[in-house]
This record gives structure tokens, sequence and C-alpha cells, in this order.
């Protein structure tokens, strides 16, 4: 990001014209996946090599378990037991986007960091959460229009209220993948309801943490970037951290940097290398 970049964020969330899209590295406190992967992987002795990979050793462990959602609380009370932004804390994400005019927040997170720093800006957020288990047939739900005062929080992954709705085995990637194109295919309409449809493709977004490798949001943002025009298309912004890179190598990090900025200036998104504490210094910084 240059500092016309930041201008521009800044500017936009100012009067409220951004859309925050946020991943696990904006939770402080939680396990990332990789780290919840290996207690899982450890617990029901997955036997393979990629013990990091979340979605398949979660696939394993249902085999064992034989009751996915069982599974799935068993995963939201452990993430539920792990301590709580502070409020008062400059680094957390939640706090500082909660404090802008902004309608509409999008997160794959289970948690409710989100809602609840909107409560404490005094604000009375809507979550409302994807329902990715459901055939293109189904009617897309009718959401309240979301205003300042009441935004809407959308869970594209699922919620810890709710464990059934979690997007967390690689089959349930799979079936929230298929769905997706399904719907759109079926009518030519978007499976995701109107309010969030219009914040994704109206606005620029913010991501925070977000790993932008995820194929939830390589489908999703491929077919806004098709329905959109060129000449309405917005920039959008990307917080996250380098890419693990071949140490045998000994230019590998310039590399790997010049290869992100090159793929993701195609998508138009600027980025920014760092963790989500590091963005809220420097933009807190930046506004004074």
């Amino acid at each position: 990001m240059d500092d016309a970049d930041w201008e521009r964020l800044i500017n936009q969330l100012r009067r409220g014209d951004c859309t925050p899209f946020l991943g696990a590295g904006a939770c402080r406190g939680l396990p990332k996946g990789a780290e919840l992967s290996r207690r899982y992987a450890a617990r029901y002795g997955y036997p393979f090599a990629d013990a990091h990979n979340l979605a398949r050793v979660m696939q394993y462990a249902e085999a064992v378990v034989r009751d996915p959602v069982d599974l799935k609380d068993d995963v939201c009370r452990l993430l539920r037991s792990h301590r709580r932004p502070s409020p008062g804390d400059p680094a957390d994400p939640h706090a500082l986007l909660a404090a802008f005019p902004l309608k509409v927040f999008l997160t794959t997170n289970y948690d409710d960091f989100l809602h609840e720093a909107l409560r404490t800006a005094g604000k009375e957020p809507h979550s409302a959460v994807s329902r990715w288990w459901e055939t293109g047939s189904a009617d897309v739900p009718v959401l309240p229009e979301p205003t300042v005062d009441r935004p809407l929080v959308y869970h594209l992954h699922g919620t810890w209220s709710d464990p059934a709705s979690l997007v967390l085995t690689e089959a349930d990637y799979l079936s929230y993948l298929v769905n997706i194109v399904e719907a759109t295919a079926a009518d030519w309409r978007h499976p995701l309801p109107p309010p969030v449809l219009s914040a994704m493709a109206g606005r620029p977004l913010l991501f925070i943490g977000y790993s932008l490798q995820d194929w939830t949001f390589r489908v999703l943002f491929h077919g806004l970037a098709r329905s959109t025009p060129r000449s309405n298309k917005r920039r959008h912004v990307s917080v996250q951290l380098m890419p693990e890179v071949n140490d045998s190598a000994g230019d590998a990090v310039d590399k790997a940097k010049r290869y992100l900025v090159h793929y993701l200036n195609g998508w138009n998104i600027s980025i920014f290398l760092g963790t989500a504490a590091e963005f809220c210094e420097e933009l807190r910084r930046r506004m004074g």
C-alpha cells in the first residue's frame, strides 16, 4: 500500500463506503487454523502428513466421531473457552471497524466478536448466517435493510451459536462451493442475500486476516467480477501475512512479494503485508 491507497481507504471508512471482510487472522486470542488442526490431529490420531490442513483433519475426525454436528459442537466449545478481545484494545480490528459508519460486515469466522464490538459502539447489529447446505432451489433469505445504527454481520462459514452451520470439513467446503455454483447457474441469480451481494459488488472490500487463496473467496469474487462493469470496479485492500517461502532460495521473499503484488493487482487489490494488529496501528497513526 502506498500513500494514495491509505488516503483512499481512510476516506472510504469515514464515509461508510467500504465493506470489511474478516478472516481468522483478525481474531486475537483464538487458535489459528493450523494450530486447531494439529490439536485435533493429535486427539484423533490423524495418520497423514498434512496435520496442518484443518478441513482434511476434521474430515478424518468426523469419520471417527461419526456425528458431524457433535464434532462441530466440540470445536465451538473449544473456541468459546478462549479469551475475548479487550474492549479497549487498540490492536483489535473489530473495535476499530465498529467505530466507522459501516452498514455490512462479512466474516468467515465462527465467533461473535464483531457483533459484540458493534454493541459496545452503541449499535444494534443483526447477525445472519449463510445457509450453504441448502441446494440451489432454495429461496434466498430476506434480510432487513442494514443501516449504520443497525448494521448486518453476515457469517459466510457459519457461527458458533449454531454448530451445525459451520463449514469445517473437506466435505462441507465442497458442498458449499457446489451449492453456490449450482444456485448461480440455475436461474442466473446469486445465492447471497441482496444486502450482502450489494455490499460485495458495489463497495470496495477491506480484507483483514483473510486468505485470498481460500476457494470461497475465489468463487464469490470471480463471480462478482464477471457481473460488474469495468467502469464500476472498485479498488480493494487486503491485510495479510507473508506466506511461507522456500528458504533454499535466497531471494524467495522478494520473489514472493513481487508475485503477490502482481497477482492481486490483477484483481484490483492493494496489499498490506503484516498482521491485523500492525494494520490497526498504522491506520490509527495515519488518522491522527
